[in-house]
């Protein structure tokens, strides 16, 4: 299809409530899939063994899903309005503190595919994905020109212009009529619609701007982050505190900076989110009794306290027993 029905899809997302689209052709990605293997050889993954199934898949979205032939990318901030645990010892990710993101993305991506379908038709085996399939998430975002891939390996958003009417916008809590790249940063969930047509592609892949900054590596008190673009999840406290669900013992309380359920330190630091602007969305705003917790409350946690905070949240996944024994864990430190 030609460049202005690509042109109107990111601005249907951005009508939609998207921070950022982007379009690609669905191809092999070769350069990325060597990455990965390189990765995985050396044995980084720990525990999270779906990594190494469906790699071909993985690396191309047209064994995924037959007939795939472009990529619809969106970003979604979720940069918060107020840190959770800032005055306590007990810390979650940010991407935590509301709604589970992999259910509010999907539907905000059915509202944007429906809106695509007003021009082209019903689309007969469109998929959409949220951290939830085999898809090199980051990878997809790039070729988008959404971003390019950080030191610390997440996917960094550069910000088109930073004026003081794209401030305004956010105060007034707007949602519709936005430039794309108002905010810039890490703090942004990924959402791809696999369409079986054919789309102009809408970006170029941009380059690394890091420049000689080691701010994240610096900052990572579990050395995780090995090298630049190189992070061994063994050591990451995300993946300690969420995907591994053995015992602790042997690591440093300390290290882990009261985080007791992913970690945001790498992120924190670096210089781009600066440009972080608070989210618009009402899912993903932490609930007064989460805010309300304190430190005897985290340390008292029980199944029901558990189940009523967490009850449509992403932290689900490291369950009751797992944030138990993280919080735990934590609270060894002298």
């Amino acid at each position: 299809m030609t460049q202005s029905v690509s042109k109107w899809i990111t601005e249907e997302a951005e009508r939609v409530g998207f921070d950022a689209c982007g379009i690609a052709k669905a191809t092999a990605l070769d350069e990325e899939s060597a990455h990965v293997e390189q990765w995985l050889e050396g044995k980084r993954e720990g525990e999270m063994g779906y990594l190494t199934r469906n790699k071909e898949k993985r690396y191309d979205p047209r064994l995924l899903v037959e007939g795939t032939k472009s990529i619809v990318t969106v970003l979604y901030n979720y940069f918060p309005k107020q840190e959770i645990g800032s005055s306590s010892k007990y810390k979650i990710a940010k991407y935590a503190y509301g709604s589970d993101y992999h259910d509010v993305l999907k539907r905000k991506m059915r509202q944007l595919l429906a809106r695509i379908e007003t021009q082209t038709g019903k689309l007969e085996g469109v998929r959409i994905f949220v951290d939830s399939a085999p898809v090199l998430d980051r990878a997809w975002a790039v070729r988008c020109g959404l971003g390019f891939i950080g030191k610390n390996t997440t996917l960094i958003h550069p910000p088109l212009s930073l004026t003081a009417s794209r401030s305004q916008t956010y105060e007034k809590g707007q949602t519709a009529g936005r430039s794309l790249r108002q905010c810039g940063g890490s703090f942004f969930f990924i959402g791809h619609l696999f369409l079986p047509i054919e789309l102009a592609e809408t970006g170029k892949p941009l380059t690394n701007h890091c420049g000689r900054c080691t701010k994240c590596l610096d900052a990572c008190p579990t050395g995780a982050l090995e090298a630049p673009f190189h992070i061994d999840a063994r050591k990451c406290i995300s993946y300690l505190t969420i995907e591994y669900k053995g015992s602790l013992a042997g690591i440093d309380p300390k290290t882990f900076k009261g985080w007791m359920y992913g970690c945001d330190i790498c992120q924190d630091v670096c210089p781009y989110n600066r440009f972080a602007l608070p989210n618009i969305e009402p899912e993903f705003q932490p609930s007064e009794q989460l805010l309300a917790m304190d430190d005897d409350d985290w340390k008292k946690l029980n199944q029901a306290d558990f189940e009523s905070l967490f009850k449509h949240s992403a932290v689900i996944r490291a369950g009751y027993e797992g944030l138990k024994r993280n919080i735990e864990f934590i609270s060894r430190e002298s």
